[in-house]
């Protein structure tokens, strides 16, 4: 247990079942009344983001969360293979679990899964990578009326606004958050 004094963003706590990432707190000490802590939550099982306010008295549970490195290896049907690095086992993920993460994965990319306990809570991708460029209409000079930005679809299935000197077989760097 942990006093929501002692608290740090980025921390995982346990508070009625459900296991949160500290996104923000802010410790709140009033004219009148007891002190009391305002914290930006987020729910690692289902991915919402919610405020909860604790009395500074109050303690809560410290979840140790897990970080395995796994390789995507590739799509088989609807189910993702990951490799793990160290003693070559394979994991099969659901497209509903890593649905958002997904579009920012290559074969043969390294990303982190998250486990609390023996639950898988998901993947963790880097904030920035690298994709290819497959298609994109050619920019054409002069051709910035309302704006100098073109779609682009990427090796992910990803599609994205870029320059218009941006060709295709460019390789793009793409901010996943």
């Amino acid at each position: 247990m942990v006093s929501v004094n002692d608290i740090k963003n980025g921390m995982t706590i346990e508070v009625d079942g459900n296991i949160f990432q500290i996104l923000e707190f802010q410790h709140v000490k009033p004219g009148k009344g007891a002190a009391f802590v305002k914290m930006k939550l987020k729910n690692l099982r289902t991915g919402s983001i919610n405020e909860q306010t604790f009395n500074s008295s109050t303690k809560v549970g410290r979840a140790l969360i897990e970080k395995k490195t796994m390789q995507y290896l590739y799509k088989d049907g609807s189910s993702y293979i990951f490799m793990n690095m160290e003693d070559y086992s394979q994991i099969s993920l659901p497209l509903s679990q890593i649905e958002n993460e997904i579009k920012f994965i290559t074969e043969n990319s390294e990303v982190e899964l998250l486990y609390y306990i023996d639950e898988l809570l998901g993947v963790n991708i880097p904030e920035k990578v690298e994709l290819t460029v497959v298609s994109t209409e050619p920019g054409v000079k002069g051709n910035t009326t309302s704006t100098a930005n073109k779609e682009a679809v990427l090796n992910t299935g990803l599609t994205i606004r870029v320059p218009l000197f941006v060709n295709e077989g460019d390789i793009v760097i793409v901010s996943t958050k």
